[in-house]
């Protein structure tokens, strides 16, 4: 007699059938399917070339059929390449950083890569570094520094890693930073030179934190654009990219003031709450521009002048530099230069009042 807790040798054949269905289809699967060999499958997974695309179709077809997943650590232990992008980001919900974050997930996505995120914390010591260092033992083949702050460190490069920088970067060559020093200063120098052009004598300022390099070249720029004139700018206003930091140097803002430039929209925000509570029209008795042309800009009252970024564009060049720092890649002609940053002219500015 059988016992109960026995399967019989046919309930053990499907249980073996069983555990055959139930294990994760492979290559061998999808060649079977699509009727090709598995090493036109593996071509097909590695994205190489001498595959049609009637055969590369079939393939891909079959893959989504079976629910075929490449099996990305083997792959890396055979080609030594993980198709993984590491990215050092600013845990931070600012909308810059933010917006950027999301940019290059959407850029190495399509460009048929997986991405990976190490956040850091703003003020520890080493912390892009450390994030550079935990990307690398997980298994990347290139590095996108996505929000750089100066934390008094110099980065050590890996010298089978490529790292670029969408900023300045100490330790990096110049060819790694993506986004080269200067293009945020003309822009910001445009959004000056439009307050300066309509009469205005001078333009306040309230910077973003100087421990970011973003925040110091914003400064710059605006300081420049005074400088260019001959006039000397007056004294900047401390701010920390929010609406509070706005409000608050709102609040010390000097009654000679007629115009102000704010390193970003967050910060015009909060100024412009308190002008509007101290009696003070924009743009009748101050003209504001603010940076980063976030949504909401465009419907504020009234509409805020704003120095627009392509965050989709930027995120597609600095992974364009990456990609053609990764050892092996074919030398070729760099793309075009980084998108250009532009003035969005709307209601918050005017000429001085008379």
């Amino acid at each position: 007699m059988t016992s109960p807790t026995t399967p019989d040798s046919a309930s053990n054949g499907d249980a073996l059938s069983g555990d055959a269905r139930r294990r994760p289809p492979g290559m061998t699967d999808v060649a079977r399917l699509a009727g090709v060999s598995q090493k036109t499958v593996s071509r097909v997974v590695n994205n190489e070339r001498y595959v049609s695309e009637a055969v590369r179709e079939k393939v891909l077809h079959a893959a989504a059929e079976l629910g075929f997943r490449p099996n990305t650590a083997a792959r890396a232990l055979i080609t030594g390449r993980f198709k993984r992008v590491g990215v050092v980001s600013l845990g931070s919900a600012l909308f810059g950083p933010a917006s950027m974050l999301v940019a290059l997930e959407r850029a190495t996505r399509a460009a048929g890569l997986s991405f990976m995120v190490a956040n850091t914390i703003e003020g520890q010591p080493d912390a892009i570094q450390d994030s550079v260092d935990w990307l690398l033992a997980q298994g990347v083949d290139g590095i996108i520094l996505s929000e750089p702050i100066d934390e008094g460190q110099r980065l050590r490069p890996d010298s089978g890693v490529p790292i670029v920088s969408l900023g300045q970067a100490p330790g990096l060559p110049d060819e790694h930073v993506a986004l080269g020093r200067g293009r945020t200063a003309a822009a910001c120098r445009e959004a000056v030179e439009h307050l300066l052009d309509l009469g205005h004598r001078r333009v306040w300022h309230v910077a973003g934190p100087q421990d970011w390099w973003e925040g110091r070249e914003r400064r710059e720029g605006w300081a420049a654009a005074h400088r260019e004139r001959g006039i000397e700018p007056p004294p900047p206003l401390e701010g920390d990219w929010t609406p509070a930091g706005g409000y608050a140097a709102g609040l010390v803002l000097p009654p000679e003031a007629t115009a102000v430039f704010c390193a970003n929209d967050d910060t015009a925000i909060g100024l412009a709450r308190a002008l509007h509570e101290a009696g003070r029209r924009v743009p009748e008795d101050v003209s504001l521009v603010g940076f980063d042309d976030i949504p909401a800009a465009a419907y504020l009252s009234p509409p805020l002048t704003t120095v627009q970024q392509d965050f989709e564009g930027d995120a597609t060049h600095a992974l364009d530099v990456l990609l053609r720092l990764l050892p092996g890649a074919a030398l070729q002609e760099a793309n075009a230069a980084a998108p250009r940053r532009r003035l969005v002219i709307r209601a918050s500015t005017a000429p001085p009042h008379q």
